[in-house]
């Protein structure tokens, strides 16, 4: 494989994880610099590193800055990645100009699972995915992270897709592209805020173990793409599924009226999201990611614990 040393750098805990062949979980950088607001964006990364790394793995926030790409951010870069607005919004097609500009990017679903697997990391935990939004039929509004999973080898763990996407036609999507969608430890998948929706998963499994066995057959079998595992909110801090469709449409309206489209649709939607719960929506968002890091970071070590005994 080329030597990509002139593009890639690890930050010294992930790359002592690397030599040491420890569990490493990958996470984007976007939910940071767009999903959320400052000061709870650094704090809640900061966090769920911690929840990983007391879960036995290895955190890897991924990003580029000043034209890098970073596997593994020290404090002081979570910190200005929170803080400055102008980073830009990377999925794939974006990578190559910020890197050939030495602009910071703020990674997506979609180039987080790109830099994982160039990274060697098999496990990413993020808050949801991206998808089909509602009206695509007209619009084509379609999110690059659902093409990625169907072809980049790493597991994905989410609180399922975001509310504001039309989940039916983004599971129509994934199969057609032969992607899972896995339901730990439910039958339905969970709608990012709620834990339930009218849309059931492929499979329900009940542990990581089961998970990491699936992933090895997946890839040992040379089936490319990556798996959904949608880990569902917890019931403390889920938020009601009907007052949550009522508000969501609402926003959804106001996104229409004012024509806002493409990248900028989703940060949109969940800002009005939060508006319309007085706050109670970053509150549940917070609380799932870090629900999605338990889980990543347990599936993690079991996946490397299956590398170790099968060479």
């Amino acid at each position: 494989m080329m030597d990509l040393s002139r593009y890639m750098e690890y930050s010294e805990e992930v790359r002592q994880a690397k030599e040491n062949g420890q569990a490493i979980v990958a996470l984007e950088s976007t939910i940071i610099s767009h999903g959320m607001p400052y000061p709870q964006n650094v704090q809640t990364a900061r966090e769920v590193e911690d929840i990983i790394r007391d879960g036995g793995a290895v955190p890897a926030t991924i990003a580029i800055l000043n034209g890098k790409i970073k596997i593994g951010l020290s404090q002081e870069e979570l910190e200005y990645l929170g803080q400055t607005g102008e980073v830009i919004k990377a999925s794939r097609r974006d990578i190559p100009y910020i890197l050939s500009s030495r602009k910071d990017g703020a990674t997506t679903v979609a180039a987080t699972m790109i830099l994982s697997e160039i990274a060697g990391i098999e496990v990413f935990v993020t808050g949801g995915i991206g998808g089909v939004h509602r009206g695509a039929e007209k619009t084509m509004d379609i999110s690059a992270d659902l093409e990625e999973l169907s072809r980049t080898n790493v597991a994905v763990v989410c609180a399922g897709a975001k509310s504001i996407l039309d989940i039916g036609l983004t599971l129509e999507y994934l199969e057609t592209k032969g992607v899972p969608v896995l339901g730990y430890q439910t039958e339905t998948l969970p709608a990012f805020y709620t834990r339930s929706s009218p849309y059931h998963v492929n499979a329900r499994i009940e542990s990581c173990e089961e998970l990491a066995s699936l992933l090895r057959a997946k890839w040992d079998l040379g089936l490319d793409g990556g798996v959904v595992i949608a880990n569902p909110i917890q019931e403390k801090d889920a938020m009601d599924e009907r007052e949550m469709t009522r508000i969501i449409e609402s926003a959804l309206r106001e996104a229409e009226e004012k024509n806002i489209t493409g990248k900028e649709v989703t940060p949109f939607l969940l800002g009005k999201v939060k508006e319309l719960t007085n706050g109670k929506s970053l509150t549940a968002n917070i609380a799932l990611v870090k629900n999605n890091a338990v889980v990543g970071a347990a599936l993690a070590s079991c996946y490397q614990s299956l590398k170790r005994t099968h060479v």
